[in-house]
């Protein structure tokens, strides 16, 4: 009898308003890279509301692949590649070219080396104009937007120091900036989140 994949219940409670962004900011058709694809549940929900869209899971822990690919098959969409293990920090990956790019909630549950690889990555797969996709809490200027998001913060470094949450306009766009995107978009979420779209 095999166990049921893995359930991450902020999936839930963040898919749909996601789901609106991405349908505004993509184009007709691609393929779209996820990174750090989790449990999977993003992929399962999302890839039916997209169909000109092929959507590529990846996850940098191996034992993730397993439950991305059961809540796939669950989702019965066609369009979910096989997951693939991809650290952002190795060059190259795996996935060598993509239509989009799309990460949810990493850069703050990771050490900035993530980030910094994410980007570097993102800037040698995608094409021209392609959009580069963040979602989770930032700072703003330095700042904390919620009082929620500055215990958050708190409770991430006292897990691991080297994790916290971001400042988009001092942290993440000046090195997105210095890899050749431009910031296209910062559209406010629920619960204090942003959803940013950077395009080359």
């Amino acid at each position: 009898m095999t166990s049921e994949p893995r359930s991450a219940p902020a999936t839930a409670r963040n898919r749909e308003p996601i789901i609106m962004v991405l349908r505004q900011v993509l184009p007709d058709a691609g393929m779209l890279l996820e990174i750090a694809s989790g449990t999977g549940e993003h992929a399962a929900f999302m890839a039916p509301y997209l169909p000109g869209w092929t959507w590529q899971p990846s996850d940098a822990e191996p034992s993730a692949l397993a439950d991305i690919d059961a809540h796939a098959r669950m989702s019965g969409c066609d369009r979910i590649l096989p997951a693939v293990a991809l650290d952002v920090r190795a060059n190259p990956w795996p996935v060598t070219q993509a239509d989009a790019l799309f990460c949810c909630n990493m850069i703050h549950i990771a050490p900035w080396d993530a980030a910094e690889g994410l980007f570097a990555g993102a800037a040698r797969i995608l094409s021209s104009d392609a959009p580069l996709i963040l979602y989770g809490p930032f700072k703003r200027y330095g700042a904390h937007s919620a009082p929620s998001n500055e215990a958050f913060d708190a409770d991430l470094k006292g897990r691991n120091a080297s994790w916290g949450v971001r400042c988009l306009d001092t942290e993440v766009t000046p090195l997105v900036r210095s890899l050749g995107f431009s910031r296209d978009a910062v559209v406010a979420m629920p619960a204090n989140n942003l959803t940013v779209v950077f395009r080359r």
